[in-house]
C-alpha cells in the first residue's frame, strides 16, 4: 500500500499526517504531530514574519519532514495558509523550506482552505443533513456551509486567535473590559455568515475546538478518538471562556486537557466560536478532531487514486 504525507503550515501550529492508503476513501494513520511554532507572531504589527518564529517553524518542518521518510511516505504534500498569504517575507521562508527541506509548499487561499477542511470532515463524521463548518487558526477562521459532497458556502475571515490576542487581551488576567471589546468586534464581524436553515449541523475544527473538547473531558493524555464527534454546548463554551478570562496565562497551563502552548491564545479561541455560537443561535456544536491535513490527504492522494479504479 501507498504512504502519503500531508502538511499543514498554519499561523500557530504546524501539523503532519502520514498515512497508509488503503481501500475507497479509508487510510490508516501512521503518524499525527503537532507543533505550535507561531509562525504568525508579529505579523500584525509588522507585516512580516520575524527570524525567531521563521526558525523555529523551519526547524518543526525539518521534523516532520524525517518523520515522513521514516515512516514511509512517498510523496510529501505541503500547504501554507493566512500567514504565509500575507506576510510580506513569505517567499523567504518557502526558498528556505524549498531548498534547506526540500520541501515545496503551495500558498493556498481561504476557500481552498474551507474547501480542504471541508472534505476533512465529510470524510470523518457521519452527517445525514446539511453542515455548518469552521475552522478557527492563528490567523483566521474559514466557514463551510455544504450539504453532502457539495459545497454550497465558501469563505474565509482575518479572524485568529494569535492575532486577536496580541490586539485586544493585553492583560494577565484579561480584565472583563478587553474580553467586551473582543466580543463587541467579533460581532460586526460575523455578519457575512448567514443561518441557512434548521436541518443542519455545526461542525468545529482546529486546534481551539480539540482543546477546549478535551478540557471538557479531562484528558490528561489527549485521545482523538474521545474528542472526534464529541458535543459541546453554548454553555460548556461560556463556561471556558470564563474560566480563561479569569486565569493568568501560567493558571492556565495547568488545566487538565489544554496544551500549555494554547494557554496564552485559547481565550480569544474560545471568544470566537462562542460569538459564532451566539451569532449563528446555535446551542451546540460537535467537534471533528481532523482537520485540514485531512482534507488535503483526501484531495491530493485518496480521491485520484479512487477516480483511476
Amino acid at each position: 500500500m501507498a504512504r502519503v504525507a500531508a502538511i499543514d503550515v498554519g499561523s500557530n501550529s504546524v501539523k503532519i499526517h502520514v498515512a497508509e492508503l488503503g481501500n475507497g476513501a479509508r487510510w490508516k494513520t501512521l503518524a499525527d504531530q503537532t507543533e505550535i511554532t507561531r509562525l504568525g507572531e508579529g505579523l500584525r504589527d509588522t507585516g512580516a514574519i520575524t527570524p525567531p518564529a521563521m526558525a523555529r517553524t523551519l526547524e518543526a518542518l525539518g521534523r516532520f519532514v524525517s518523520t515522513a521518510r521514516t515512516r514511509g511516505a512517498e510523496r510529501i504534500a505541503a500547504v501554507g495558509t493566512m500567514c504565509l498569504r500575507e506576510a510580506a517575507n513569505s517567499e523567504e521562508f518557502l526558498m528556505r523550506a524549498r531548498e534547506t527541506l526540500g520541501l515545496e509548499i503551495e500558498v493556498i487561499d481561504g476557500e481552498e482552505e474551507a474547501r480542504l477542511s471541508y472534505l476533512a470532515i465529510i470524510s470523518g463524521l457521519p452527517l445525514p443533513q446539511g453542515v455548518i463548518a469552521f475552522d478557527t487558526g492563528g490567523g483566521s477562521t474559514e466557514f463551510i456551509v455544504g450539504r453532502g459532497s457539495v459545497i454550497e458556502l465558501r469563505f474565509s475571515l482575518n479572524l485568529g486567535s494569535v492575532a486577536l490576542t496580541q490586539e485586544f487581551l493585553r492583560s494577565d488576567p484579561v480584565t472583563p473590559d478587553e474580553l467586551s471589546a473582543l466580543l463587541a468586534h467579533l460581532a460586526p464581524s460575523l455578519r457575512p455568515m448567514t443561518r441557512p436553515g434548521k436541518r443542519f449541523t455545526m461542525v468545529g475544527m482546529g486546534g481551539t475546538l480539540t482543546s477546549m473538547a478535551a478540557v471538557k473531558l479531562e484528558l490528561a493524555v489527549y485521545d482523538p478518538e474521545r474528542v472526534h464527534g464529541s458535543m459541546l454546548t453554548r454553555a460548556d463554551v461560556e463556561a471556558q471562556v470564563a474560566q480563561y478570562r479569569k486565569a493568568p496565562i501560567d493558571e492556565r497551563r495547568s488545566i487538565v486537557g489544554l496544551h500549555p502552548k494554547r494557554a496564552d491564545v485559547i481565550l480569544a479561541g474560545a471568544a470566537i466560536v462562542l460569538a459564532i455560537l451566539r451569532h449563528l443561535d446555535m446551542d451546540h456544536l460537535l467537534v471533528s478532531d481532523r482537520g485540514l491535513r485531512h482534507g488535503l490527504i483526501f484531495d491530493r492522494f485518496v480521491a485520484p487514486a479512487a477516480s483511476t479504479e
